[in-house]
This record gives structure tokens, C-alpha cells and sequence, in this order.
């Protein structure tokens, strides 16, 4: 059974390669302005090959400009993309734009850079999400972990998630993700046929929250995903 995983897993490392790299990246080029139907019917079609499947609980806010996600793997975004067609714009550190096809895909896909390690980050990102809703017209998608997580804890989410809500009065829709790393695990190197399941929590206008909302949402955000596990038998 951990030969057939471990298969698997390289079947579905290859099929998100070749389809980025040899599909997805040319015909978003040729065709930018049907890069969010390209990017979505691509997803799905990765999805698919990969033997899985997507999950919707709830309803996703057209109002919501700030999308707030758990983060397991590459499958979060994967998922998201083939579940929904409104052309997320998702933040991604640094590093991955300088990556050879992930890299070329962020940037013609318009996506927005974050560099941790410069202290003009913050201000640049700001700019940028600001951009993003007032001229873009596209909703922001974040992970507030700022990286993968292995286990089912939430890991501290990052204050530059908070500020940037804040700052430019959000209105923030979370979204929890369960059975992402089951369907391809890039700890350790496994994959399964798997439903990628994706919940969609209460949605807020970051104006009206009490002071303490950042801290509650991570709350409501475990809670979420421990009843997954206690009820349903479902890890993030």
C-alpha cells in the first residue's frame, strides 16, 4: 500500500507539473482575459487525473474581498481553484515567484508577491490588495499561517493578515480546508484517492467586529476543523 501511495503521489506531482507547465501557462498568455475559466476548468481537469474530488459546505459571500484559508499543501489552492471560477488573486510569499513553471504561472496569473524578509513588505502588500479591490475588482486569498502546517493545530496566524483587514475595512470570508493533504501529502510523499472538502464559515465586515476578531477567527477556525476530525473523521 505505501508502494501504491508513494506512485501516487509522483502521478499527481506530475500531472499539476505538465498541466501547468505545458497547458495552463500557454493558454493564459494567448487568452488573458479567460485566465480565471482557464485556470478553474484546468484545476478541475488536475483534480480529476488525481483521482479526487472537491466539496462545497455553505455558500461563498460575493461581497467577501478577503478570502481566509487554513494551508496544508498546493491541493488548497488546486481545490479552490477547480471549486469556484471568481479569479482569486492569492498571496503567495516571494520564493514561489522566482520558481521556474509555479513561478511564470503566479506572475501571469497576476498574483501578488509578499518578501517577509523586506521591511517595505507590509507596505507593499497593502498596495497591492488595496489595487486589487478598488481597481482589479478581484477578491484577495491568504493563508494567515504565512506556511504549511503538518498537524491539525492551527499554527500562529501572522499580523499582516489583521492589519491589512483592517486597514482597508474588509469584509473577510473564511474558509476551512479538510482531506487536502490526503489527496497528496508533500510531508511525506503520499497520495490517495480523496474529497477535498472546503467549508465556508460566517462571513464578517471586519468594521463591526469586537477588537478581538483576529483571535476569534482563528478560534472559530479550530473548532471547525477539530469537529471535522471528532465528527466526521475528516484531518486538515
Amino acid at each position: 500500500m505505501k508502494i501504491f501511495a508513494k506512485i501516487r503521489f509522483y502521478w499527481g506531482a506530475f500531472t499539476i507539473s505538465f498541466i501547468v507547465a505545458v497547458i495552463m501557462i500557454p493558454l493564459i498568455m494567448l487568452f488573458p482575459k479567460y485566465k480565471g475559466t482557464i485556470m478553474h476548468k484546468l484545476n478541475q481537469l488536475i483534480i480529476f487525473l488525481m483521482g479526487g474530488k472537491v466539496e462545497q459546505v455553505g455558500e461563498l459571500d460575493k461581497d467577501a474581498n478577503l478570502i481566509v484559508m487554513n494551508h496544508q499543501g498546493i491541493i488548497d489552492i488546486v481545490g479552490m481553484e477547480a471549486l469556484q471560477n471568481n479569479h482569486l488573486r492569492w498571496v503567495a510569499k516571494k520564493e514561489l515567484f522566482d520558481a521556474l513553471w509555479f513561478g511564470n504561472l503566479l506572475r501571469k496569473g497576476d498574483m501578488i508577491s509578499i518578501d517577509r524578509d523586506n521591511k517595505t513588505g507590509l507596505i507593499k502588500l497593502i498596495k497591492d490588495v488595496k489595487e486589487s479591490i478598488e481597481v482589479k475588482q478581484r477578491a484577495v486569498a491568504i493563508f494567515p499561517e504565512g506556511t504549511r502546517a503538518k498537524n491539525q493545530k492551527l499554527l500562529p496566524f501572522k499580523a499582516g493578515t489583521k492589519f491589512i483587514a483592517k486597514k482597508l475595512t474588509m469584509r473577510v470570508q473564511p474558509i476551512i480546508v479538510t482531506g487536502s493533504k490526503l489527496l497528496l501529502n508533500e510531508h511525506n510523499k503520499t497520495g490517495h484517492n480523496a474529497t477535498v472538502k472546503y467549508i465556508y464559515l460566517e462571513p464578517f465586515n471586519v468594521s463591526e467586529a469586537s477588537d478581538d476578531w483576529f483571535e476569534v477567527l482563528k478560534e472559530k477556525m479550530q473548532e471547525s476543523i477539530d469537529d471535522e476530525l471528532s465528527n466526521h473523521n475528516r484531518s486538515r
